[in-house]
């Protein structure tokens, strides 16, 4: 018998088949991944394309120079519901910022993501002044801190869209920047100091609060050094006890006015002229010589503190109203608009913040007790609130040949000082309204242009009866199919 019909030559050609067809097989499956490694693509057929970075985001991480780290300390196992929520939707958005910089042409320009448990691992949460839920966000030695509440828009306290990827493409351009805003303390007036670590009086946990948020922070006396520094992203005055010179409010005019400054005035309750009168009203502005009281037991603690509600949209005071936070103010004086300031186009004043209607400002500070002479001492202009505690002015401008107006100067008002106090700034909303105001007044992620993406929930509505033919149709309805479908084909063998 000759070999090719041989049993021996038979096996060895089945030998041979098999050999081929899994060297194809083995040749198949690694080309298929050499072409998804090198040519893969991506599609994003959801709605509002929820596994997708925007087209700005992917613009800025393909020019990232730096290494970021992401490091989350959500967790999906949380109690809170909202936690867990949030900690599913930060993991799927993270891994897309992981996967946007894998192909940027320099190295270095990477983003890396890591999960942290602040309670398994208590000494690198230590290390890093890290919380529960939190995205810390550090590039080098510069870092910025996310938390839920500037993650979603709330409504009624629910949270309506997801703005994570808003929040954490800003704070990548902030950490990742080679410049940093430099926010100056105004001295020289008796002003609360950062350096202070007393309860009452120091500001150094708003100090550190500043530097968490890549912030460079420095002193400014202007009669000592005469000007504003040019690098000043934004002036910063808490509780002068002294009124500032002439001279003093000029340049802050000048600053405010000619150079698109930005100011926080943090004045306390006094009877005594404050100095920036003109200032003030350039800006549509008057803090009056006065002192608020509280006839009512509601709108305040057993201490004597005001608990303020009312708080009208605006940026510094969303964050409130979304998250329905009071505010704790101790001593204050009314601040309001200036009745004397004419009409201005370009300014835009808002009243942000109301006392309890049951509130005054004593304008007398001989009357012991305190009462309220109606046609002297100041009231609330609208039902249900008292004074003004608080104001936000802007002067805006046209921009050439486009329909939009542009910011040309920003200051911010509050007449009571002691809610940014060390004792004081973690009460209630203190924490969350200065940091609003100070995002306001330094435009910090007003420049991105990303659209919240809406949280969509489905709810299937059924009646009892439409239950239960449901659930016939799952236990005996496909089974039945199946077992019809097996049948035919039996039956089809079988001829």
């Amino acid at each position: 018998m000759p070999f090719s019909e041989s049993f021996r030559a038979a096996r060895w050609v089945r030998t041979v088949n098999l050999i081929l067809q899994a060297v194809l097989v083995v040749t198949l499956v690694g080309g298929l991944n050499f072409l998804a490694l090198h040519y893969g693509a991506r599609f994003d057929l959801t709605k509002m394309h929820k596994h997708s970075l925007s087209a700005e985001t992917r613009s800025y991480l393909s020019q990232l120079a730096k290494p970021v780290l992401i490091i989350s300390t959500f967790t999906e196992s949380a109690e809170d519901e909202k936690m867990e929520q949030a900690a599913s939707d930060l993991a799927q958005l993270l891994r897309e910022y992981v996967y946007a910089t894998e192909a940027n042409t320099n190295p270095e320009g990477k983003i890396a993501f890591q999960h942290l448990d602040v309670f398994r691992q208590p000494r690198d949460a230590q290390q890093l002044e890290a919380d529960q839920n939190q995205i810390l966000v550090l590039c080098g030695n510069r870092r910025r801190v996310i938390r839920y509440q500037d993650l979603y828009q709330f409504k009624d306290g629910v949270p309506t869209a997801f703005l994570g990827e808003e929040a954490i493409t800003s704070a990548i351009l902030d950490v990742a920047s080679n410049t940093r805003k430099k926010i100056y303390f105004l001295t020289g007036h008796g002003e609360l100091e950062p350096m202070d670590t007393r309860p009452d009086r120091g500001l150094s946990a708003l100090r550190d609060e500043f530097s968490r948020r890549n912030f460079e922070l420095d002193m400014l006396d202007l009669r000592e050094r005469r000007k504003v520094p040019d690098d000043a992203a934004m002036l910063l005055s808490v509780g002068p006890s002294t009124a500032f010179e002439p001279f003093e409010e000029e340049l802050l005019r000048q600053y405010l006015s000619t150079r698109a400054g930005r100011m926080l005035l943090l004045l306390g309750p006094s009877f005594t002229d404050h100095g920036l009168r003109d200032l003030l009203f350039d800006w549509g502005i008057l803090a009056d010589s006065a002192v608020i009281y509280n006839a009512g037991n509601t709108g305040q603690n057993e201490t004597g503190r005001l608990i303020l509600r009312v708080f009208a949209p605006h940026p510094v005071t969303q964050a409130l109203i979304d998250q329905k936070l009071p505010v704790s103010f101790g001593p204050t004086r009314p601040v309001r608009t200036n009745p004397s300031r004419g009409a201005d186009e370009s300014l835009i004043i808002t009243q942000l913040i109301a006392s309890p209607p049951t509130a005054w400002g004593e304008r007398d500070p001989r009357q012991n007790p305190p009462r309220f002479d109606k046609g002297t001492d100041l009231s609330g202009l609208h039902e249900g609130q008292g004074p003004i505690v608080a104001m936000a002015s802007e002067r805006v401008g046209a921009k050439a040949e486009l329909n939009f107006s542009v910011p040309r100067g920003r200051i911010v008002v509050f007449g009571c000082s002691d809610f940014v106090t060390n004792n004081q700034l973690q009460a209630g909303g203190n924490l969350t309204l200065v940091i609003s105001s100070l995002n306001w007044l330094v435009d910090r992620d007003s420049q991105l242009n990303i659209a919240a993406r809406p949280i969509e929930k489905f709810q299937i509505a059924l009646s009892q009866q439409e239950l239960l033919r449901l659930r016939y149709t799952l236990l005996f309805g496909l089974p039945g199919i199946a077992a019809v479908l097996g049948l035919i084909v039996y039956w089809t063998r079988r001829r």
